[in-house]
């Protein structure tokens, strides 16, 4: 009779594990995504810390909970434990599942140690002991039988796996680990066995002989294993049944007797299964006859060839439907055994993503709201600052404008009455007087100096005060004007208005002067050049009596006509010298010449008074005079020009003093300008964090999906 050759239920498992490895996969990639963009969150200072530590090293630490996981899934098999008492034919059933004889089994063999028997990948099978990991090479169950005799430290407690080519064993192929155990009745150490080999077991299988009951050992042990494990999953083999042959008349008797005790065994005193359920995990096989039939068959033999007793193709299907029983609950508890926690536990890390990134994407969005208002905040100042400044530009230059005209006007009426007040000045000069030419030199010099300082000390009483206090306030109300312009960090560096300007008054009069010449000759009162002098005045009279080549040089239409008529009458008189005479004898006809030689007389006597009465002081106070007049002549001149310069001087203190100003408001709105570019900055990256945020959450609720795919699939 022939196999069964439907796919094998294990591919289940085989399945399922690549499923949720995949996703494990997925989820560490994720995760480690999601870890740097966390860590790179939280160090981005300059953002608000919209991530803490505490995010990063939970993300830090999911990552490292996965890894383990990973690793314990790729490690993930399907075990099954057999036990049973010695030579009750554990071995041979496993031989006889695998279709080959792995292990050692029949006279004169018995499992010593426990045998984990699993696939791999190579073509040469090998073993390895817990003391070494080195491989041994075993190519047939003798030289496997003989490498265990070789181990002498090997006793019930060890363990030996076995590592057999999937090539040769299909059962093997689907991530199934067997594992053979010594009798249960060679050791007193079953807490041990159970903590150290069954605890990760996904079936155990209860090797029983037909030919006996259950015996207190066998059921102790599986007491053992339901007080460790929750309801385990077991199944009893009443293995060597084809004995029962012998004897057919109490063949159903005696199957009716080990179903009735093994039932009662698993519902009523482990409590694993109902009464219902229980008869399913009860078979009664022959696996020695399973095992011989597989192998003639693999050999090309018919495999109902050989001595085999009646009944054996009944036992065989039995045997079958043991395996097709047996993978299919295995398949099944072995996934929800082995992955569900593990499916739970992806489950947990995913919402605690999901809530770091919702809590990264609040705080991002919280700290992005701030910099918006932030931002406009600061172009709202920009553009105030700007706005203020321009007016206050137009403000400031118009009050400079006012400023300076007022000062012009005040230094030109300070210097017109300093003009006037020039007489009391000069007369106040007092130094020794010689009309010698060098002393004069020296006269004047000194005169001129003393006029300068005095002029300038009553210009400085004068007007230096007032201005002075209308710069300050000026400069004040710029000051006061600009600072709520300014930055916090640029007020402080503003500094009150400077108190070393001077106003300056710088006349020139040494340079007006130069021209001066004085004229202290003596000069009759009543003489020709003097009355001459009265008439026209001395500069017009000094040129009306010079030569006609004087006269040529130019002068304005009225000074000529004063000196045409002057010169007349000075050319008149000496031409007509003989009509003076004719004149003179008609004055002395009619008045005598007593009153005559009297006004002579008269005149005489003034022109000696004056003569004796001129000196040096007489001179002195000629020279005063004369530069009086020609001091104020020159100074009337300039006062356009001296106001003028005063004026310019206050313009550009109080232009410089706005201008510093108005170049710290340029720096504060440059510095505005800047938290605007670098707040437009950190929105950009705040809103690049959202989005990552965002997408991130969505990773994670795609994972979930997969999670609950695999959940409804293969859990459920």
């Amino acid at each position: 009779m022939m196999d069964a050759v439907d796919p094998s239920p294990l591919r289940h498992f085989v399945v399922a594990k690549r499923s949720i490895t995949s996703i494990f996969d997925q989820l560490l990639d994720f995760v480690k995504d999601g870890s740097a963009f966390v860590d790179e969150a939280w160090r981005g200072e300059e953002l608000g810390q919209v991530a803490v530590e505490e995010q990063s090293l939970e993300m830090q630490s999911c990552e490292t909970k996965l890894w383990t996981i990973r690793d314990v899934l790729l490690r993930r098999h399907m075990k099954v434990a057999f036990f049973g008492r010695t030579s009750n034919g554990k071995s041979t059933v496993i031989n006889a599942m695998l279709r080959d004889r792995v292990l050692p089994s029949g006279i004169g063999h018995t499992t010593n140690c426990f045998l984990r028997v699993e696939g791999t990948d190579g073509d040469e099978a090998y073993l390895t002991t817990e003391a070494s990991n080195e491989r041994k090479s075993v190519k047939t169950v003798n030289q496997l039988a003989h490498a265990l005799h070789m181990v002498p430290t090997l006793d019930s407690g060890s363990l030996v796996k076995v590592f057999w080519p999937k090539t040769r064993c299909a059962l093997l192929r689907d991530d199934l680990v067997l594992m053979d155990s010594p009798g249960t009745d060679v050791t007193l150490e079953l807490d041990s066995w159970i903590d150290k080999f069954c605890l990760d077991a996904d079936v155990f299988v209860l090797v029983g002989n037909s030919e006996s009951t259950l015996m207190n050992t066998e059921k102790l042990f599986f007491h053992k294993v339901s007080e460790r494990i929750s309801k385990p999953n077991i199944f009893i083999l009443h293995n060597r049944w084809d004995a029962s042959v012998s004897e057919p008349e109490y063949v159903d008797e005696v199957r009716k007797q080990h179903l009735d005790r093994c039932v009662s065994f698993l519902a009523e005193e482990l409590k694993v299964v109902s009464l219902d359920e229980a008869p399913g995990r009860i078979f009664f096989i022959s696996a020695k006859e399973v095992l011989s039939s597989r192998m003639q068959r693999a050999q090309g033999m018919p495999e109902t060839g050989g001595a085999l007793a009646e009944g054996f193709h009944e036992r065989l299907r039995e045997f079958q439907m043991f395996e097709r029983t047996f993978e299919e609950f295995i398949s099944q508890s072995a996934v929800k055994t082995k992955f569900e926690q593990h499916t739970v536990r992806a489950w947990q890390i995913t919402e605690a993503i999901k809530a770091v990134m919702d809590a990264i994407n609040i705080a991002s969005a919280d700290r992005k709201i701030f910099c918006l208002e932030e931002r406009e905040d600061q172009r709202d100042r920009l553009e105030f600052v700007r706005g203020q400044i321009n007016r206050l530009t137009d403000s400031v230059r118009e009050r400079i404008k006012t400023l300076t005209e007022d000062v012009a006007a005040k230094v030109a009426t300070a210097l017109l009455d300093q003009i006037r007040s020039l007489p009391v000045l000069v007369e106040e000069f007092r130094a020794d007087f010689n009309p010698t030419q060098e002393t004069l030199e020296l006269y004047k010099t000194k005169l001129m100096q003393h006029m300068e300082e005095r002029m300038v000390g009553g210009l400085s009483h004068r007007c230096s005060v007032s201005i002075h206090r209308d710069i300050r306030a000026a400069q004040a109300h710029m000051i006061d004007s600009v600072r709520p312009l300014l930055s916090t960090s640029l007020q402080e560096q503003v500094s009150p208005p400077s108190t070393s300007f001077e106003l300056t008054y710088d006349l020139g009069l040494t340079a007006l002067c130069a021209d001066f010449h004085e004229n202290i000759e003596f000069q009759f009162s009543l003489g020709w050049t003097s009355l001459v002098t009265r008439f026209i005045g001395a500069a017009n009279a000094k040129r009306a009596l010079s030569g006609p080549e004087r006269r040529l040089q130019d002068s304005s239409f009225k000074d000529e006509m004063v000196v045409s008529i002057a010169t007349g009458l000075v050319s008149v008189t000496s031409r007509a010298s003989m009509s003076v005479l004719v004149i003179g004898g008609v004055v002395w006809r009619s008045v005598g010449w007593r009153v005559i030689a009297l006004s002579l007389s008269l005149y005489g006597l003034l022109y000696l008074y004056e003569k004796l009465t001129w000196t040096n002081a007489s001179r002195e106070r000629a020279l005063k005079k004369q530069f009086v007049e020609h001091a104020a002549q020159r100074l009337r001149a300039i006062i356009p020009v001296s106001s003028s310069a005063c004026s310019q001087q206050v313009y550009k203190e109080l232009a410089s003093t706005f201008s510093r100003l108005t170049q710290r408001v340029d720096l504060s709105e440059a510095e505005l300008e800047g938290n605007i570019r670098q707040l437009s900055f950190r929105i950009q990256r705040l809103e690049n964090i959202q989005r990552r945020s965002k997408a991130f959450r969505n990773r994670a609720t795609e994972l979930e999906t997969q999670l609950e795919a695999f959940s409804v699939q293969y859990l459920q």
